[in-house]
C-alpha cells in the first residue's frame, strides 16, 4: 500500500502530525509512506525514519509569483510537474491533516482512491470536504491536535495508537551546538532555561517586558542559566531582554532547524506562546512551559507529561502575570 500524508506548515503543525507517521509504519510496515510538506518545514522530515520520502512544495512561493507578469504560467507548469510526480507515485490513500484548501487540491492531485480527512465542523476551511472521500470526525476524548490527527487513521483500522514523536538527530548540528554552549560555559549540570519571546502573531505574543521580569528570577532567584531564542526579525527583541537581566543571560546563534533541535534537546525547560520551538522542544521530551491567550492551550499546548500550557483569563496575553508564569517554570524545574 502506498500512503501519502498531507499536511504543509506550520514547524508546531507539523511537529504534531509526527505521530501519524509513527503510528501508520507501525501498523502497516511494508507500506510506502510519502509526506508532502512546505519547503521551509522541509528539514523537520528529512531522513525521517518512518518516512519513505518526502515531497516538498512552495505554496508562499506560488502565492507571490502568480501576482507578478507571466507568473501565474510558472505556477501552472510547477504544479504540473508536481503533479505529475505525484501521480506516478500511484498513491492507494491519501491522508489530509491540514483542512484546508490548498491542502485538499494537493491530496486530490495524488489521484488516491481513498482520500481520508476532517469532517466539515473540524476543517479550517469547510470547503476542504470537496476533495475527501472518507470524512471524520474526532471522537469527544481526542481534545488535543496531536489526538485529533490521530483519529483520521481510524478509516484504516488504526485505533488507540500511542503518539510518538521521531525526530532523528544530526550529528553534525549536534557538534555546533555543544561547540557554542562550551564557548559560553554552559555545563551538562546546568540548569538551561530557554526563554521564546516571538510569535508569527503579534497577539501570541507574551509582553516584552514580562519575558524581562521572568528572566531575571529564573537566574537570580531559581539558579538557572537563561537562553533567549529568536526567529526572523527577533534578535533585537532577545538581545534587548538579555542586556537587562542582571545574570548573564545568552543569546543563542543564528540556527538550522537540525540546529534548533539539538539546542532545545539541551534544555531543562522552555517557555514560550504558541510557537513552533515549542512544539518541537515538546516533542523532543524537553519540559516546556506554554503561554497562551488567543489559542486554546488544551487544542494546542505544549503535549507530553512533563508540559504545561497556562491559558489567559481574558484571551490576552497580557493577562498572564509574570509571577503565575514563574512559579509555573520552577514547579517544572523541580
Amino acid at each position: 500500500m502506498k500512503i501519502a500524508i498531507v499536511k504543509l506548515s506550520s514547524l508546531g503543525d507539523v511537529v504534531h502530525a509526527l505521530p501519524v507517521a509513527h503510528a501508520l509504519r507501525r501498523y502497516f510496515p511494508r507500506a510506502h509512506l510519502t509526506w508532502i510538506v512546505e519547503a521551509r518545514e522541509f528539514a523537520i522530515l528529512k531522513n525521517h525514519p518512518d518516512l519513505d520520502s518526502v515531497v516538498p512544495v512552495d505554496t508562499r512561493l506560488w502565492r507571490r509569483l502568480v501576482w507578478r507578469p507571466a507568473g501565474a504560467r510558472e505556477v501552472a507548469g510547477k504544479l504540473s510537474r508536481l503533479t505529475e510526480r505525484i501521480r506516478r507515485a500511484r498513491v492507494d490513500v491519501a491522508i489530509d491533516l491540514q483542512g484546508l484548501i490548498k491542502s485538499g487540491l494537493l491530496t486530490a492531485y495524488t489521484g488516491a482512491p481513498v482520500r481520508i480527512g476532517f469532517a466539515r465542523a473540524f476543517c479550517r476551511e469547510p470547503l476542504n470536504v470537496l476533495f475527501t472521500t472518507e470524512r471524520v470526525t474526532p471522537p469527544p476524548h481526542a481534545v488535543h491536535i496531536v489526538e485529533q490527527y490521530l483519529s483520521l487513521l481510524e478509516p484504516l483500522g488504526v485505533t488507540g495508537a500511542r503518539p510518538v514523536f521521531d525526530l532523528p538527530s544530526d550529528p553534525e548540528a549536534d557538534r555546533r551546538i555543544d561547540e557554542f554552549l562550551a564557548e559560553q560555559g554552559v555545563k551538562p549540570q546546568d540548569r538551561l532555561v530557554a526563554l521564546n519571546p516571538g510569535a508569527g502573531r503579534r497577539a501570541k505574543r507574551w509582553p516584552v517586558d514580562h519575558f524581562g521580569r521572568l528572566a531575571e528570577r529564573l537566574a537570580v532567584e531559581a539558579g538557572a542559566r537563561v537562553l533567549l531564542l529568536w526567529g526572523p526579525d527577533e534578535e533585537a527583541m532577545a538581545r534587548a531582554i538579555a542586556a537587562n537581566v542582571t545574570a548573564r543571560a545568552l543569546v543563542a546563534p543564528s540556527t538550522t532547524l537540525p540546529e534548533l533541535r539539538a539546542l532545545l534537546g539541551r534544555c531543562a525547560l522552555m517557555v514560550g506562546s504558541d510557537t513552533g520551538p515549542l512544539h518541537l522542544a515538546a516533542a523532543l521530551g524537553t519540559p516546556c512551559l506554554g503561554l497562551y491567550g488567543p489559542t486554546r492551550a488544551e487544542r494546542n499546548g505544549p503535549y507530553g507529561a512533563r508540559c504545561r500550557g497556562l491559558q489567559s483569563p481574558n484571551g490576552t496575553m497580557g493577562a498572564i502575570s509574570s509571577d503565575e508564569v514563574f512559579r509555573a517554570a520552577v514547579e517544572l524545574l523541580e
